[in-house]
């Protein structure tokens, strides 16, 4: 992502660290000098005051005076020259005491350059001075001891200097590791910090496409973890509120429609009834007149009379209970409850109960081991469908008698389509396939206790929902097909 939380994440606290450690070596060159030289000076005050106390209480003569001396040169890491009114040398530890002797009564008598006077007391005095041979620098303190004696402290600037670079150097490198582990570690903790950020935003891109599957699954108890836990909660009421929604869409359609078709439907289910009933009602008045007045007196014939009898009723029992389910349908009585559901789950387990049937009629069936798709739709209504389009393909297969169920994904859409071998439709009666009581093949239509009411349903119950169904004539047989709003 160009502005990516990460990356900026990652860039501000390198900068950070990057910074701080410039202001470091910027602070370093400017301030550590002077604050060295200022640790120089109370170092040499200090050595001042140990010099003056061992010589006011020993013998500057004695070894135990120049252990003492010693002692204090390498603590401060200065150079010591003590000597008395006569320009006598007493005590030294620099390698050339005559120079500096020589250096001493110059500052006692001649006076220093005011400019780089440091410090100047009653019995002493601190400067900075350059050595005309060796132009090295110098921090030097001279003055009169109590016993009388003249002294001379020395420490170069040189080492004060070097130490600045070494530790400007040091600090130099140190900081460019800790940039690079920084730099590791901040992808590492952004990484770390944004990964439920973006498994957040994850979910969102996924429920603006109304897919609310996806859940936070994050178990902390941070700032973030509340966010995805309450987007989780979103998620379950806005699936809810859109299956309400699309219910209340669905019905507000129908209403529209109710009113203009109720009149023309009522006319045309009386009369459909009236001359599908006919035909049965006739065999079975005819057959029962045979048995009264004896037509046929053996058990064999009576047998038959009755299963005809039994057999036309069964056929307008069922007819009754499909006109009805088509009535409430058509007549908008029967609420279509939109839901999300598994449309590849529902077919398997129709086709796993419909396994006895199959294998009686020897048919195969045919699916792809679909993952789950999910849909839109009543799906108690969707299963009567898919069910009516399945019970005819078993009706209807033959050749091969192969019978192939596909589920396919088309941009917003799923389509379910089930194949069977055998005959095609006639091109004549596809456009009346869809129409109550219509039969291609009357005879076998009957032959199996069709009513020509199937399709209707399906078509009614398409059309309940706002979506698209039809057929498909092949060389080898016929598909039937619907379609649904993939959720």
């Amino acid at each position: 992502m160009k502005y990516s939380m990460k990356r900026q994440f990652a860039m501000m606290f390198i900068m950070l660290v990057t910074g701080t450690i410039l202001l470091c070596l910027i602070l370093n060159s400017t301030l550590l000098e002077k604050y060295y030289i200022n640790n120089k000076e109370n170092a040499l005050v200090k050595a001042y005051y140990s010099i003056n106390q061992v010589s006011s209480e020993g013998d500057i003569t004695s070894d135990e005076y120049d252990i003492e001396l010693r002692k204090i040169c390498e603590k401060y890491n200065i150079h010591v020259l003590v000597a008395d009114g006569e320009s006598e040398i007493i005590k030294a530890s620099m390698s050339d005491p005559e120079i500096v002797i020589k250096q001493l009564f110059d500052n006692i008598f001649r006076g220093v350059d005011e400019d780089h006077l440091l410090i100047n007391a009653d019995n002493y005095k601190m400067q900075i001075i350059t050595d005309y041979r060796t132009k090295t620098g110098y921090i030097e303190m001279w003055g009169v001891l109590d016993n009388g004696y003249l002294f001379l402290l020395r420490s170069a600037l040189e080492g004060i200097q070097e130490s600045v670079a070494i530790s400007n150097h040091f600090l130099a490198y140190v900081g460019c590791v800790a940039i690079f582990v920084s730099a590791l570690l901040v992808i590492w903790l952004s990484n770390r910090i944004t990964k439920p950020i973006l498994e957040l935003a994850d979910i969102s891109e996924r429920m603006k496409h109304l897919d609310f599957e996806a859940k936070y699954t994050g178990n902390d108890k941070t700032e973030i973890s509340v966010l995805g836990n309450n987007i989780n909660e979103l998620s379950e009421t806005l699936e809810i509120t859109i299956s309400e929604l699309k219910t209340a869409n669905n019905e507000l359609l129908k209403d529209i429609e109710r009113k203009n078709r109720k009149d023309e439907m009522r006319q045309e289910f009386l009369s459909n009834v009236s001359h599908e009933l006919k035909t049965p009602i006739a065999l079975i008045q005819g057959y029962a007149e045979g048995l009264k007045e004896g037509i046929n007196s053996d058990d064999e014939s009576r047998e038959f009379y009755c299963d005809v009898i039994m057999d036309e009723a069964n056929k307008m029992n069922i007819m009754v209970k499909k006109l009805l389910t088509l009535n409430q349908l058509e007549f908008g009585n029967d609420i279509v409850s939109m839901e999300r559901f598994d449309i590849v789950s529902l077919i398997k387990n129709y086709i796993a109960s419909s396994d006895i049937l199959l294998k009686q009629k020897e048919i195969s069936v045919r699916m792809e081991d679909y993952s789950p798709v999910y849909v839109w739709g009543d799906e108690f209504k969707v299963e009567e469908v898919f069910m009516n389009y399945f019970s005819n393909a078993i009706n209807y297969a033959q050749g091969e008698k192969i019978i192939d169920v596909k589920v396919q994904k088309n941009d917003q859409k799923v389509r379910i389509s089930v194949f069977n071998t055998g005959s095609q439709i006639p091109q004549e009666s596809i456009a009346h396939l869809w129409e109550k009581f219509y039969k291609v093949d009357k005879a076998r239509t009957r032959e199996y206790g069709g009513s020509g009411i199937g399709l209707s349903i399906v078509k009614a119950i398409m059309e309940s929902m706002n979506q698209e169904y039809g057929v498909i004539n092949y060389d080898n047989g016929v598909e039937f097909w619907f379609e649904l709003e993939q959720a």
